[in-house]
Order: C-alpha cells, then sequence, then structure tokens
C-alpha cells in the first residue's frame, strides 16, 4: 500500500530544509541559555491528562513523551501480548490519517518516533525540530482519541509481533530462560506473564480484542504528557488545552485491579537445557521492594546494595571476590529493579569459569554474599559507589531525553515528581547498616535459583 503524505507534512517538510538554520540561530541568541537540568514544571488538564515540561535551550530540539498508565500486566486474562500488540496498531490508521502516516510525517520533518511497552506503562515519544511540537502534539492527540483498527491492517501486524518475539525471544536461549525465571518466582501476579505475551495467546489477538482494551485504557486522565528540550511551559500548556483538552476523560480509565501475590514459602529451581547455550551461568532472582511514593528509603537500600554487590565496575564486590581474586568465574553481577507499581527484583549470578562447574559456581557466589553481610561495607568502596551513582544522575540532567524517559516512567509507576526529582536523595541517604540490612533481607524462600546449560552437562 501506497501511504498518502499528509499535507502538513509536506508544507512542514519544505519548511524545514528552507528554514531550519535560520529558525535555529534566531532562537539561539535571542534566548537566554535555560541551564541543563533545570526544573521540570508540571501541571493538570482539566481532563485529567498529567503534563510535564523540562526546559532546556541550548539546542532548538524537543523531544514529546506520552505514557499511559497501563501495561501487559493490566491484560485480560487469555489474551498476554495485546498491550504490546496495540503499541503496534497506534501506527495504523485514526479518522484523520491513514496507516502508516503517523511516522511518514515525523520522518518528513526530519524527527524520529517509536514507543514501547513494559509490565506497567505504554510509551510513545517522537523527537523533532523544536518548531514543529505542534504538529506532534496534533498527531498524538489525534490518536489517543481516534484510532481506528478496524481501517488498518491488524491480521499483518499479529504476524509482525509473532516474528518479533521468534527473533528477539525464543532466539535466545537466555532469553528463554529469563521468561521462565519469571513465570517461576511470580505465582500469581500479572508480571510472571512475559510483555510480548505466550505464543499460543498471542495467535488469537484481533481487531475486535485491541479495540477493546485501547477504548478501556487510552484516555487523557489515564495519560502523562512529557515535553522535553527547548520548549517554553506556557505556551506547551496552550498546545496541550488545544489539543489535548477537547478530549474528555473515561471515567473506567485507571488503574487496574490486578492480581496479588501470595506469600512465598518455597525456594524455587530450575534447570534449562538448550543445546544453543555456549557458556553455562547461574541467575538468582528475589522478590525485592518497589520504590513507594512518599517513601523511597528501602528501594534505595537494596539499590545500592546492588550497585556495592555487581553493578558496573569491575571492583564491586562479586567481580573481584569471584572473578580477580578467586579466579571461579568469567563475570559476576547483581542488581536491583525497584522501579515497577507492584514488586521489584534483586537479581543475582555467575558465569562460572572453565572446569567450575555450576554447582561449585553458585556455592561461591553465596559464600561471598555470606561474607559480605559478615563483614559490612568496605567504607572506600562504599564511599566511590556514592560518587558513580551522583555522577550518572548528573549526566542525565545533560540529556533532555533521558530526563522525560525516567521522569515518565516513575509517574507511570505511581511515584510523584517529587519522587522522582527526589530519588537520587534517597540513595545517597542509604547508610551502609542499611545495605546490610537489605542483603540480610534477601529470603531464599521468595526467590528462584535457575541453571541455564548446555544439552549435555
Amino acid at each position: 500500500m501506497v501511504t498518502r503524505i499528509h499535507p502538513r507534512a509536506v508544507l512542514a517538510a519544505l519548511a524545514l530544509w528552507l528554514g531550519l538554520a535560520l529558525f535555529a540561530s534566531q532562537q539561539l541568541a535571542a534566548a537566554e541559555p535555560a541551564a541543563a537540568g533545570s526544573t521540570p514544571r508540571e501541571f493538570t488538564l482539566e481532563n485529567g491528562l498529567q503534563v510535564v515540561v523540562i526546559e532546556d535551550r541550548r539546542a532548538p530540539v524537543v523531544t514529546q513523551m506520552l505514557w499511559y498508565r497501563v501495561g501487559a500486566a493490566d491484560e485480560p486474562p487469555g489474551l498476554s501480548g495485546i498491550a504490546h500488540y496495540l503499541e503496534h496498531l497506534m501506527f495504523k490508521a485514526t479518522d484523520n490519517m491513514e496507516q502508516g502516516e503517523f511516522s511518514a510525517v515525523v520522518e518528513a520533518n526530519g524527527g524520529r518516533d517509536n514507543a514501547f511497552t513494559s509490565w506497567d506503562y505504554t510509551g510513545y515519544f517522537q523527537r523533532v525540530a523544536a518548531d514543529r511540537l505542534e504538529l506532534m502534539m496534533e498527531m498524538e492527540a489525534d490518536r489517543m482519541a481516534n484510532l481506528r483498527i478496524d481501517l488498518s491492517d491488524w491480521l499483518p501486524e499479529r504476524d509482525v509481533i509473532l516474528e518479533e518475539r521468534s527473533q528477539v525471544l525464543e532466539s535466545r536461549p537466555e532469553r528463554v530462560f529469563g521468561e521462565q525465571m519469571r513465570a517461576t518466582l511470580f505465582q500469581n501476579h500479572p508480571y510472571g506473564i512475559p510483555i510480548i505475551g505466550w505464543r499460543h495467546e498471542m495467535e488469537i489477538l484481533d481487531e475486535a480484542a485491541a479495540t477493546a482494551f485501547y477504548r478501556a485504557h487510552y484516555a487523557p486522565n489515564n495519560a502523562i504528557l512529557i515535553v522535553a528540550g527547548y520548549a517554553d511551559a506556557e505556551e506547551v500548556r496552550a498546545m496541550a488545552e488545544r489539543h489535548f483538552g477537547p478530549i474528555p476523560a473515561n471515567p473506567e480509565a485507571g488503574p487496574v485491579a490486578r492480581p496479588t501475590e501470595p506469600p512465598h514459602h518455597a525456594e524455587r529451581r530450575l534447570i534449562m537445557r538448550d543445546p544453543r547455550v555456549a557458556q553455562p551461568f547461574v541467575n538468582r532472582v528475589h522478590l525485592a521492594p518497589v520504590r513507594r511514593a512518599g517513601d523511597q528509603a528501602e528501594a534505595a537500600a537494596f539499590s545500592m546494595l546492588g550497585a556495592l554487590l555487581g553493578g558496573s565496575s569491575q571492583t564491586s564486590v562479586l567481580e573481584r571476590r569471584l572473578t580477580h581474586e578467586k579466579g571461579v568465574a568469567l563475570s559476576a553481577w547483581a542488581g536491583h529493579n525497584g522501579n515497577a507499581r507492584d514488586h521489584g527484583t534483586f537479581s543475582l549470578g555467575v558465569t562460572p569459569a572453565p572446569g567450575i562447574s555450576l554447582e561449585e559456581a553458585e556455592a561461591a557466589l553465596d559464600a561471598v554474599l555470606a561474607e559480605f553481610i559478615e563483614n559490612g561495607v568496605d567504607a572506600e568502596q562504599f564511599e566511590r559507589v556514592r560518587m558513580q551513582v551522583r555522577a550518572a544522575a548528573i549526566y542525565e540532567l545533560d540529556d533532555a531525553s533521558a530526563r522525560a524517559r525516567s521522569i515518565g516512567a516513575d509517574l507511570a509507576i505511581g511515584l510523584t515528581l517529587e519522587d522522582s526529582l527526589g530519588w537520587l536523595g534517597a540513595l545517597l541517604e542509604v547508610t551502609p547498616d542499611e545495605v546490610i540490612a537489605a542483603a540480610r533481607a534477601l529470603d531464599r524462600r521468595a526467590s528462584v535459583t535457575g541453571w541455564l546449560k548446555g544439552e549435555e552437562g
């Protein structure tokens, strides 16, 4: 099918090529440079749309992100993958645009766009020249209110997501292993269902299911609009009122009541064999705290524990002890993920060195963790990790798009803007004693340990 290019796109693209350099020079010369890392502005429209503006006037570029507070954990039983499927279909037809026209307009204006789905949210973004923001907002509002899946090639798109599952997940044994680990860890909560969906359920997804999911969840009162870059907060407010303001709130949209996780009383273990595995490894995943609105201290302690044990440095506890000193591992890792609405996870793992069995590698991992708890945190290493955490936060302030993504993800899981801006402070307030308390709280009864290995062995 030949995609019709929207007339606005043709005119806008022409203006882009002829006038972007002039626009940039005029704006940069006239504007007072806003410091990178300026404090975000927040407001809410009457229909419930939450809006955050992050001003950064160093370059005439802007990122628009629209987050919906719905993800794979909110899918109806038997329709796993519908949230991700709808993400694909959002680039199809509306009452005002033909399928594929959205991205064609973005590209014609020199921008780029994409989308993503998690268990807790679905997000859409465009990065364009600043004078194209209103066009992006107009189109984003259009597909919030006027998506027409019935006018789109929804059946071929189902084949696309099935092929995506084949290529991205099923072709890689370590990802199939991770899928099996989560399915074993979560006994009742939908976090145990893969975001992309189980293949046998993806195969029955259709236009009616996608339309029903869209109508139930895609509404301004279930969304967050973030604009980051060369933008003025009051101008963004006026644009948002023009384009999103007329869309009525859906009183039925909002957080879905999810199945809850029962108490865990027994450690679980699994072994997965796959002839494609060249390097076996051990991984253990625990249930762990999430960041809570108004109280992030517990999650911060687990995050600092992950940074100390694993992190990205070759001097982390597990890398130093297992790889460099004991020589039993090729690599070792640890990390906390508390950015979720309901349950976080804490992971530990090790890839054994040649000649070391998975059983020996796991025993060495457990020994180093026990040693860490017994001896406490090394003061020099703790300060080094604090400096790394602080530096990472500072570097993020230099990237408006990264800030938009970070703040958007926080708001989408129920945190406030104050929580998001205060996360670094919460991390830096963690004490060594709180880190050790977090390590002691890792309960093997609320964990799954997996061995991924080749067919033999």
